[in-house]
């Protein structure tokens, strides 16, 4: 007997959701791969180009924040040319950029190739959610998200094991080379993306505004370890950005920052909480490997701590999608923060005490907060826009929740030069309390659980 035409229906639906869904996060992992391979290279390449552990980190806080700072861009790029010709291009640029890093024979050029892989791998976050925002509706969407969040995760929870192996195996220069593993993936994923968008410009003046303001943050919080000229030059990017992006947004309302997404509530209020999760996430890449392998750990042994964080990862994705269908994405975002906040505490204490098990659960937790935090903050955004800006304010959930990522590598890397780790991270699980405060309007309209 057949099935009923809807039902077939519905069946391709969810096929299709499934690959391209798995496809797109395989990209997102192999972007964010990027960072948690790199941490796995940082004391060894340090040292072979001459500068410390905490200069070294450079090379993640750097690609988080071309990653933040640049997504935007491709969000609003894709309302107005589709996604398929900026896709190609950020892809062109991560595997530019990776081989570049690779090939680097100082630490400047090494860090002008982690410019480039991270503008290019910024592409994949927004892009990926915009096509499947785009391209299905309701729970098959809800669940499609939290599929693409857990098999980033689980890639990206690989990456330190991958890195430590190939490091171990290869060297440090080869593990700079691993995005290109992304070129692979986008055939297949071809004619799943949008050839087209709106035709409309692209305000260049308020993209620049837009970066130019981030990455004056994290030059700020970065700076501890790295001198007084650094912390001026951020201070002044965030004093004169912030004014400057708020008149190019009341002179050009429906410009890079259209003034209907900004001045969402539930846009900023979301990103905002959101934003704690990757920065626990990235300061948990840097801390834990700095500190054992300074206890004389092999790369590839601190990778294979954290594989029981990849395989959680990979049961994100419907307990994410059950989650978010039962009590809604603000309720969520609260729960993300709250294991967030968890997590961070649990690896100060074990960067204090040098307590392998106590890291892995700490990696685990905070596992667990990436893969619920995300998925909930693109249904809420997607939830809260018209779908003509949709692109875009994805685009801006995005960049605020990757410069919470650049903000918590940073400050292991500065602040932990001068505090030390533990202190850093314990300081940083201030983040995702503020982010609950944020969130408390939301979460008093959140509806009761079905």
């Amino acid at each position: 007997m057949s099935a009923p035409p809807g039902l077939l229906g519905e069946d391709m639906t969810s096929d299709d959701s499934r690959r391209v869904s798995l496809l797109l996060g395989a990209l997102f992992g192999v972007a964010g791969m990027g960072s948690s391979s790199a941490a796995m290279a940082l004391p060894l390449l340090g040292s072979d180009l001459g500068v410390g552990v905490g200069d070294a980190t450079w090379t993640i806080s750097l690609y988080v924040l071309m990653l933040a700072v640049t997504t935007a861009v491709y969000g609003r790029v894709s309302d107005l040319v589709g996604v398929r010709i900026p896709l190609l291009v950020g892809i062109g640029l991560m595997t530019s950029g990776a081989l570049v890093a690779a090939f680097a024979p100082t630490f400047e050029v090494l860090l002008l190739g982690r410019l480039l892989q991270g503008a290019g791998a910024a592409a994949v976050p927004t892009l990926g959610v915009a096509v499947l925002s785009k391209r299905y509706d309701g729970q098959v969407r809800d669940v499609a998200m939290g599929r693409l969040a857990g098999m980033a995760a689980a890639v990206s929870c690989l990456g330190p094991l991958i890195g430590g192996v190939v490091e171990h195996a290869l060297g440090w220069r080869f593990v700079m080379a691993l995005p290109i593993l992304g070129v692979l993936v986008l055939p297949f994923l071809w004619r799943a993306l949008s050839p087209e968008g709106s035709g409309a410009g692209l305000d260049v003046l308020g993209a620049v505004l837009v970066a130019a303001t981030a990455a004056g943050l994290v030059l700020v919080v970065q700076s501890p370890a790295t001198g007084v000229l650094i912390a001026a030059l951020g201070g002044v990017l965030v004093l004169l950005g912030v004014p400057a992006v708020a008149w190019r947004v009341r002179r050009r309302p429906h410009g890079f920052l259209p003034a209907s997404v900004i001045r969402d509530a539930t846009v900023v209020r979301s990103s905002l909480a959101a934003a704690a999760v990757p920065a626990a996430w990235f300061a948990h890449l840097v801390a834990v490997p700095a500190v054992l392998v300074h206890e004389g750990w092999e790369a590839w042994q601190v990778g294979l701590l954290l594989v029981p964080s990849a395989v959680l990862a990979m049961a994100m994705p419907r307990a994410a999608g059950t989650l978010l269908d039962r009590v809604g994405p603000a309720v969520s975002l609260g729960l993300a923060g709250v294991v967030a906040t968890t997590a961070l505490l649990l690896a100060a204490l074990g960067t204090w005490l040098v307590a392998p098990a106590v890291l892995a659960v700490a990696v685990s937790l905070v596992t667990v907060a990436f893969g619920l935090g995300q998925p909930a903050l693109m249904a809420a955004v997607g939830e809260s826009v018209a779908l003509d800006v949709r692109g875009v304010a994805l685009g801006v959930a995005t960049l605020l929740f990757l410069v919470g990522g650049s903000v918590g590598s940073a400050m292991v890397g500065g602040l932990g030069e001068v505090v030390g780790i533990p202190a850093s991270l314990a300081l940083l699980a201030v983040l995702p309390v503020l982010g609950l405060l944020a969130l408390v309007p939301e979460l008093r309209r959140a509806p009761e659980p079905v």
